[in-house]
């Protein structure tokens, strides 16, 4: 009898001190990661920004280069680093001594103090408005990886380089995802390398683009994980409630179909923009609130899509800052979580000390804010709910010994 009663005390004892503490909202979530660009004349200082990651709870970062400042601020951070080789440069890592130079001055001396875990060559090479470049990729990608293992670096640095969905021929229903024809032999080139190294094939997937090009036909509650009928593939019946994993699961089917299996798709880059043209239908504050705020409640539940259920997607957001010098519509200035004075641009629930969302979205009344409390709210209670359900099913375990 003591030792049952001691066994209930320790399980309520654990249960309300989880109920009751300030848990971070992306606390153990391994399958985030933030984009930090840095097109602005107007960002804190690398080292405030590894702060502003640390008390948010982030964990993993992706960066467009391998800025030193950034590296070196990033040391001893604990937080997981993606650095990526940018696309100017490769017709020179395309040669291996080249390569080697670079790894050697650009990688080596950061590591293992600053947790790098992958570099991409290059960025949505495969459609990049130059097409010489995709000519390059492949020996870069090959060279960057042989350079790491040469230099006697981390070997568990991965190599791989992320796409753009454009890389896609077809993509609907994502049964019928192929990849383009022009692209087909290179691609397979590439997916033998990522085959061999177990590298992941990582693609930048906005449903925003899909929806500002056909909202009368695209519902909106489906691109923004809300509620919807959302849409059954005929061929596998596989049921999506929302694109961003129909898009992902697109990708995964064009991989197969040129012969691969076992490739992990991540996604890159996804976001809503807070702010837009005229022409820029939903690019709003409450639908990038919704869209990001649902988006880290399934995080935090480790989804996968319905291709692959058991496998948890992992997804860099798109973006960490509001870009002030990006070129483009007034959306490509406007998918930052955070101000460049590091206020929240609204609020998704991230475990930030600093002040509250900025006038963008400030105020009882925004739906915006509302919005996300109640995603951060039910992430919470879900994991409550978890807990609650696991003691309770050791307390009935116990008593069913007793009696038994």
């Amino acid at each position: 009898m003591a030792t049952f009663i001691r066994r209930m005390a320790i399980g309520y004892a654990f249960l309300a001190l989880f109920l009751s503490s300030d848990t971070g909202f992306l606390l153990g979530v391994d399958s985030f990661g933030i984009n930090y660009g840095q097109v602005a004349d107007n960002l804190p200082p690398p080292e405030k920004v590894v702060e502003l990651l640390t008390s948010s709870k982030i964990t993993k970062a992706r960066i467009y280069d391998t800025n030193p400042q950034v590296l070196s601020a990033f040391a001893n951070s604990n937080i997981e680093l993606i650095v990526t080789v940018e696309n100017q440069i490769l017709n020179q890592v395309d040669d291996p001594q080249e390569a080697l130079q670079w790894v050697n001055s650009r990688i080596k001396p950061f590591v293992p103090q600053t947790k790098i875990t992958e570099i991409h060559v290059g960025n949505e090479v495969f459609t990049d408005d130059d097409p010489t470049l995709i000519q390059y990729l492949v020996p870069a990608v090959v060279n960057i990886h042989n350079a790491i293992s040469q230099l006697g670096i981390n070997t568990n640095i991965l190599v791989t380089t992320p796409s753009s969905q454009a890389v896609l021929d077809q993509s609907y229903p994502p049964s019928n995802g192929s990849f383009k024809s022009e692209i087909s032999e290179i691609m397979t080139q590439f997916l033998n390398f990522l085959s061999s190294t177990k590298s992941p094939f990582w693609i930048n997937a906005y449903p925003f683009f899909a929806y500002k090009d056909e909202p009368s036909q695209i519902p909106l509650e489906y691109v923004l994980f809300n509620p919807s009928p959302g849409m059954v593939d005929p061929v596998t019946n596989l049921h999506y409630d929302n694109m961003l994993y129909a898009m992902v699961d697109a990708v995964v089917f064009a991989i197969q179909k040129l012969g691969f299996d076992g490739i992990e798709v991540k996604v890159s880059e996804t976001g809503w923009p807070s702010k837009g043209d005229s022409d820029e239908t939903g690019a709003t504050a409450q639908n990038a609130a919704t869209y990001n705020g649902n988006l880290l409640r399934r995080q935090i539940a480790k989804e996968g899509t319905p291709l692959r259920p058991k496998m948890s997607l992992e997804v860099y957001l798109f973006a960490l800052f509001n870009e002030d010098l990006k070129p483009g519509p007034t959306s490509e200035r406007n998918y930052g979580l955070f101000q460049p004075d590091e206020r929240m641009v609204y609020d998704v629930g991230l475990s930030n000390s600093k002040s509250s969302a900025s006038s963008v979205t400030s105020g009882s009344s925004d739906p915006s804010v509302s919005l996300n409390s109640s995603a951060r709210k039910g992430a919470e209670n879900d994991y409550k709910s978890l807990i609650c359900w696991v003691l309770g099913y050791l307390l009935t375990s116990t008593l069913w010994g007793r009696v038994n």
